[in-house]
C-alpha cells in the first residue's frame, strides 16, 4: 500500500518538475544564448565538426588536463547517447506523430548553445584537485565565478544542489536503468539470464572505471565511434531499403510538424497527431536525448587539455550535433518511411511504441535479425552511458566531499548498483531519476542566463582566432 501510494506521489512530482515551464525553460535557455552570441553557435558548427576529427584534437598536447579534447567529447557522448536515441525517438513519434521529430531537431540546433555555454564556462572555471587531476562542471562554475563576483554564498549553494542531484542522477538514469535496459534486451532477444548478465556488467564496469578518467576516456573513444556508426549504417540500410516511402516519409515528417489540427499520412496507419503533440514530445525527447542544459557534459569537457574553454566549448558542442541530428535522424527516418508507425503490434494488441517500434522499422528490412540488430544497439548506448556518468557522477561526489580521498568507494557503491538495476524491478528508479534529473538542470540554467554575457563575451573574442584559421585552411596552410 505504501509502495503504491510514493509510486503515485513521485509521478506527480515527476510531471510538474517535467512539465511545460521545465521544458521551456531548457529551450528559452538556448535561445536566449543562441541570440545573445549572435548565432555563432550555428555559424561556426561545420568548423567545429571538422575541428574534432582533426589531428590535434586527438592528441593530449602539453595544456593542463587529463585527456586528449576528442576523448573528453567521446566521454561526454558515451553518457549522452544511449536508449533516448532508439526508445525515446519512438516514444515520440507514437504520442507525438513523425512530426516531433522536427522538433527535436529544433531543440538540438538551440541546444548547440547550451551545450557550448556550460562546457566552455567549465573548462574557465575549473580547478586542481590533490593529485593534480582536473576537476570541473557546473559546481565549480557556480562556486568559482560567483566568488570572484562577491556572491560565494548563493554560488555554493547552487553548486551544492547541482552536485547533490548529480550524484542521485548517476546512481539512476545513468547507472541502474541503463543496466536494467540491457538485460531486459538480452533476455528478450537471446534469453540470457538477469543474474549472469548483471554479474558480467558489475565486474566488467568495475574494472574499467577503477582506472578513472584516463580508463573510461580510453574505452569510449573506441566504443563511442564504433556504435555510432554500426547504428548508423544498419539505420541507412533500412532507409534505402524502404526508399520508395521515404520521399512521402519525409514529407508527413514536416506536414504533421506544424498542422494546427490533428493530421496523418499514408504512413502512419490510424494514427493521427498534432502540431501541439509534435512540438510537446519533439522537444521532451529531444532535450532528453541531448542532455543540452542539463550540465552533465560540461564535467568531463572540464578533463580535456584545452587550448582555450571556447574552443573546448564548440568541441563538446557537436556532441548535441551527433546525438540528435544525426543519431536521433537516422532512427527517425527509419520510423517514418518503414509504415509501421500506427500499426498495431500483433503480439499486444496496440499500436507499436518505443523499443518495439523500432524493432519493427527495422524489421521491414533486416527481417528476425532486425530485433538482434536493436538488442546490440541498446546493449553497446546504455553501457556506454554507464561508463560516462560514472565519471560524471563521481566528481559530483568529490565537489561534495571536498576531497577524492573517498572516489573508490563511490566507484564501489556505483558498479554494485549496476548489479541492483540488473536485477531488481526500477519503476520508483525512473522516477527518482527523472526528478533528480530536472533539479539538477534548475540550478545549471539559473547559472547559463545569468552568465550570458560573459558566454557572448568569450564566443566573440575567439571568433578573430576561427576566422583566422579558416582563412588559412582556405589558403592550404596549416
Amino acid at each position: 500500500m505504501f509502495m503504491h501510494y510514493l509510486e503515485e506521489v513521485i509521478a506527480v512530482v515527476d510531471h510538474v518538475v517535467w512539465g511545460p515551464v521545465m521544458l521551456m525553460l531548457l529551450l528559452g535557455t538556448g535561445v536566449v544564448l543562441t541570440v545573445r552570441c549572435r548565432f555563432l553557435t550555428w555559424k561556426n558548427l561545420p568548423w567545429a565538426v571538422k575541428m574534432t576529427f582533426g589531428r590535434e584534437t586527438r592528441e593530449k598536447g602539453k595544456e593542463s588536463g587529463d585527456v586528449s579534447p576528442f576523448s573528453a567529447l567521446t566521454t561526454a557522448l558515451a553518457a549522452t547517447i544511449g536508449t533516448g536515441n532508439i526508445v525515446g525517438v519512438a516514444t515520440a513519434m507514437a504520442a507525438g506523430g513523425p512530426g516531433a521529430l522536427v522538433w527535436m531537431w529544433i531543440s538540438a540546433c538551440f541546444g548547440l548553445s547550451s551545450k557550448f555555454a556550460e562546457c566552455m564556462l567549465a573548462v574557465k572555471y575549473r580547478e586542481k584537485n590533490e593529485r593534480g587531476e582536473m576537476c570541473g562542471g557546473p559546481m565549480y562554475t557556480m562556486k568559482n565565478a560567483w566568488k570572484a563576483r562577491g556572491c560565494s554564498g548563493f554560488g555554493a549553494a547552487l553548486g551544492g544542489c547541482f552536485a547533490f542531484f548529480a550524484v542521485v542522477a548517476s546512481f539512476g538514469i545513468g547507472n541502474m536503468t541503463q543496466s536494467n535496459s540491457i538485460v531486459s534486451s538480452l533476455h528478450a532477444a537471446f534469453g540470457m539470464p538477469p543474474k549472469k548478465v548483471g554479474l558480467v556488467l558489475m565486474i566488467l564496469s568495475f574494472l574499467i572505471i577503477l582506472g578513472g578518467i584516463k580508463s573510461i576516456a580510453k574505452i569510449s573513444s573506441v566504443v563511442v565511434p564504433f556504435m555510432a556508426i554500426f547504428y548508423v549504417i544498419c539505420g541507412l540500410f533500412v532507409i534505402v531499403g524502404n526508399l520508395h516511402n521515404l520521399p512521402s516519409g519525409i514529407g508527413m515528417i514536416f506536414q504533421m510538424a506544424f498542422s494546427p489540427e490533428a493530421a496523418g499520412g499514408a504512413l502512419c496507419g490510424n494514427m493521427t497527431a498534432s502540431a501541439v503533440d509534435a512540438m510537446r514530445f519533439g522537444v521532451a525527447r529531444g532535450i532528453f536525448s541531448n542532455e543540452a542544459g542539463m550540465g552533465s557534459a560540461a564535467i568531463t569537457a572540464a578533463a580535456a587539455t584545452a587550448k582555450n574553454p571556447v574552443r573546448q566549448g564548440y568541441i563538446n558542442m557537436t556532441g548535441t550535433f551527433w546525438d540528435t541530428l544525426v543519431v536521433c535522424t537516422i532512427t527517425g527516418l527509419v520510423i517514418a518511411c518503414s509504415g509501421v508507425l500506427g500499426q498495431v503490434n500483433p503480439s499486444t494488441g496496440m499500436a507499436y511504441e518505443g523499443a518495439a517500434l523500432t524493432i519493427a522499422a527495422f524489421s521491414t528490412v533486416f527481417g528476425e535479425s532486425g530485433s538482434a540488430v536493436i538488442t546490440i544497439g541498446i546493449v553497446l548506448f546504455a553501457f556506454s552511458t554507464i561508463l560516462g556518468w560514472e565519471y560524471q557522477g563521481e566528481k559530483a561526489f568529490e565537489y561534495l566531499a571536498g576531497s577524492r580521498r573517498y572516489n573508490r568507494v563511490y566507484r564501489l557503491i556505483f558498479s554494485l548498483l549496476v548489479y541492483v538495476g540488473a536485477t531488481q524491478s526500477l519503476e520508483l528508479v525512473w522516477g527518482f531519476s527523472d526528478i533528480a534529473n530536472a533539479l539538477m538542470a534548475l540550478p545549471n540554467l539559473i547559472c547559463l542566463l545569468l552568465m550570458s554575457g560573459e558566454v557572448a563575451a568569450e564566443a566573440k573574442e575567439y571568433q578573430k582566432g576561427i576566422e583566422k584559421e579558416k582563412w588559412l585552411s582556405r589558403m592550404g596552410k596549416k
